[in-house]
């Protein structure tokens, strides 16, 4: 609404405009997603994934991979450059993140094939940007769909709070 809202300001089509920024704001809050990027491609991969149960698994098996390998990496130091760690913190939280949307139980049941313990001790014990990783770790509590399910160990739920 807010885009809409500009486009009609370029357009010196402000005559129609009964909303003042401030409540456009305010209302975007509630209705706007938190990370729309991440939606569009959780939906998009459903849809995708809907036509095939094995297609489902061995997407999410490679993204779990994904998680893991990122996670070693950063773990025992295979990088030096701390850019490339944060890209590694960020592709293993994103691969957490869709995970948790695409799989039925999501990421942080009992049998999840990702090493949810050790993704989150890195996020936590990674020193280099702290700032950066509280949203990484945010992104975690925040955006996942399974996390407060009551199949979710509470020993997850304890390592995020």
């Amino acid at each position: 609404y807010r885009r809409t809202i500009n486009r009609m300001r370029i357009n010196k089509n402000n005559k129609k405009i009964k909303i003042k920024d401030e409540l456009a704001n305010k209302m975007s809050l509630f209705f706007a997603y938190p990370t729309p990027m991440m939606r569009c491609i959780s939906e998009t991969g459903l849809r995708f994934l809907q036509t095939s149960a094995s297609r489902r698994d061995n997407v999410t098996n490679s993204l779990a991979l994904l998680a893991n390998v990122c996670q070693e990496m950063v773990a025992n130091r295979k990088f030096t450059s701390a850019p490339t760690n944060l890209l590694c913190l960020r592709a293993m939280t994103g691969s957490i993140i869709l995970v948790d949307h695409i799989s039925n139980e999501g990421a942080f049941h009992k049998r999840t094939p990702i090493n949810v313990k050790g993704c989150i001790m890195v996020l936590k014990s990674y020193s280099d940007n702290l700032d950066r990783l509280d949203g990484l770790l945010n992104a975690l509590r925040f955006t996942s769909i399974h996390l407060n399910d009551p199949e979710t160990p509470k020993w997850i739920k304890t390592l995020l709070n």
